[in-house]
C-alpha cells in the first residue's frame, strides 16, 4: 500500500469526497488483497472490503496517528474478514475431499506446475486453517508482516500471535504430507 499523506487523511476524515477517494485508490488493492487470503473466496473479499471501506469512512475522525495508516487499515481488513470468515463457517464446511478434490492429480511434473495450480494449491491450503491462523499465515508468510506489527495488526499478543503461527504451520504440514502420500 503506497503511502498516504496525513494532510489527505485528515482532509478525508473531516468529509472531503475527494481525499476519501484518494485514500481509496491507495489503499483498495492491499485491503482486498489481505481480506481475499484470509475469506479465500473473490466474492466474499469483495463484500469484506467494501465493509472495510465503510468502517474506515466512518471511524476515520477517529485515527490519531498513533500507529501508521496501514497499520490501522490492516486491523480493520484483518478483524473483518476473520469475523466474516467465521460467520461463513458457521453456515458452512467444506469436507477435506471437496477442499483437495477427489483423485487429484499429483504427479512427478508436480515441480513444472503452472503458477495457477500452485495458486489454487495455496488457497486450499489455507482453507484448512481458521480464520485466526489463516490472517496470522497472511499477514506474515504473504504480507510479510513481523509479529509485532501482526500483533498491532491483530490487536493480539505477540505470544498469541506466534502460537498461531506455530499451529497454523504445523496443520499446513499435516495436510500437505496427506497430499504427498496420496501422489505416491
Amino acid at each position: 500500500m503506497e503511502d498516504i499523506a496525513k494532510d489527505i487523511l485528515i482532509r478525508a476524515s473531516q468529509g472531503d469526497i475527494q481525499a476519501f477517494e484518494d485514500v481509496y485508490k491507495a489503499s483498495s488493492s492491499f485491503v482486498y488483497n489481505v481480506a481475499y487470503r484470509v475469506v479465500n473466496n473473490r466474492e466474499d473479499a469483495s463484500e469484506v472490503a467494501q465493509e472495510v471501506f465503510m468502517i474506515i469512512h466512518h471511524k476515520l475522525k477517529e485515527f490519531r496517528f498513533e500507529s501508521s495508516f496501514k497499520t490501522w487499515v490492516y486491523r480493520i481488513t484483518a478483524n473483518s474478514a476473520i469475523n466474516f470468515a467465521k460467520k461463513v463457517s458457521r453456515t458452512k464446511t467444506v469436507p477435506f475431499e471437496e477442499a483437495f478434490g477427489e483423485g487429484a492429480v499429483l504427479n512427478e511434473a508436480r515441480t513444472q506446475m503452472d503458477q495457477e495450480y500452485q495458486h489454487q494449491l495455496v488457497e486450499k491450503l489455507l482453507a484448512e486453517l481458521n480464520p485466526d491462523q489463516r490472517a496470522c499465515v497472511v499477514l506474515r508468510d504473504i504480507q510479510g508482516l513481523s509479529y509485532e506489527e501482526i500483533a498491532q495488526a491483530l490487536n493480539i499478543n505477540i505470544n498469541t500471535v506466534r502460537s498461531r503461527l506455530k499451529r497454523s504451520r504445523e496443520k499446513l504440514l499435516s495436510v500437505r504430507r496427506l497430499v504427498n502420500y496420496e501422489k505416491v
